[in-house]
């Protein structure tokens, strides 16, 4: 993590509930204090002002990182990811445009999320077989079908019932269910006393806010643009194969392709992974033109990593 604080921040490797009750301890800051903090990093390049600006934001980037746990990535992982994001913002933030930190920072801290989401599963999803790939991309949704919601182990006929809904074996049900269920749940018992059920909710203020809502609304609606751009930039074969493969709810085999195509298993795997790179590549080259119009932090910031958005 490139440095943007003076101060170390608090490490999630010691443990999710000790992370949260560590975070809580920095105070939300008001407006007006933001605004002052702001101003001071930006342009006198105080790097105290920095640390209490991205200390008063880590609530939200755990709150939106638990919104990526089904994928079964570590927590830890997906938390440090989400600060990065979160760095990334208060960098670029101008307080002179009118919106919160909160409301700028909270692209940056999906989109560097979504990347890392991105990067781990990319190989599974080129690698894994149709039936992986259904029940991967179906399992939370079937799960709520016949409400098996609890944190723990699906019951037998629970998992009986998934495996012939989704037409794969027991065994993989359970595997794949333990997979993205990862980190143990938020909802459970600290010291064996204190409830901490309801932790994650209590991080930020639950009432709805109209500017994030918006933001969320056009951010999708420009990830969607980019998609779709991107796809533009493949060959007819490469858009149907990445296609059928990517965005396909119930993807044809590689075999499959193959004999549509004529040419052999593995030379359907390499367009595939071929397309996927070119998509992803077209991708990251939008992003910085749309940067250049955002103004930069300090002339003094120290370079943050390229941010890379997921499809």
């Amino acid at each position: 993590m490139y440095q943007t604080v003076s101060q170390p921040l608090p490490s999630v490797g010691s443990g999710l509930t000790h992370y949260l009750a560590q975070i809580r301890k920095f105070p939300i800051l008001t407006h007006e204090e933001e605004t002052n903090f702001a101003r001071r990093w930006r342009q006198h390049g105080d790097r105290d002002a920095a640390y209490r600006l991205v200390t008063s934001h880590l609530r939200l980037v755990a709150k939106i990182a638990m919104r990526y746990r089904g994928y079964g990535l570590p927590i830890a992982d997906i938390v440090s990811e989400g600060n990065i994001g979160l760095m990334h913002a208060v960098r670029r933030f101008d307080p002179e445009r009118g919106i919160r930190l909160s409301t700028y920072a909270m692209w940056w801290i999906k989109a560097t999320i979504q990347e890392y989401v991105l990067r781990s599963w990319s190989l599974v999803k080129i690698s894994a077989n149709s039936a992986q790939k259904k029940l991967f991309f179906k399992l939370r949704r079937t799960k709520s079908a016949i409400s098996a919601l609890d944190d723990g182990d699906l019951r037998p006929d629970q998992v009986k019932t998934i495996s012939e809904r989704l037409k794969v074996s027991e065994h993989e049900v359970v595997n794949m269910d333990r997979r993205l269920r990862g980190d143990v749940s938020l909802n459970s018992r600290t010291n064996g006393a204190q409830d901490a059920g309801d932790a994650l909710e209590r991080l930020v203020d639950p009432s709805p806010r109209h500017d994030i809502a918006f933001a969320e609304d056009e951010e999708l609606s420009k990830r969607r643009a980019a998609l779709k751009a991107a796809i533009q930039t493949l060959n007819p074969r490469e858009k149907h194969i990445f296609t059928e493969r990517y965005l396909n709810e119930d993807p044809p085999k590689l075999e499959t392709l193959a004999m549509e195509y004529g040419i052999s298993r593995e030379r359907i795997r390499q367009i595939e992974l071929r397309a996927f790179q070119k998509v992803k590549s077209a991708m990251q080259q939008g992003e910085p033109a749309k940067r250049s119009a955002q103004p930069n932090g300090p002339a003094h910031s120290i370079s943050s990593p390229s941010l890379k958005r997921g499809c």
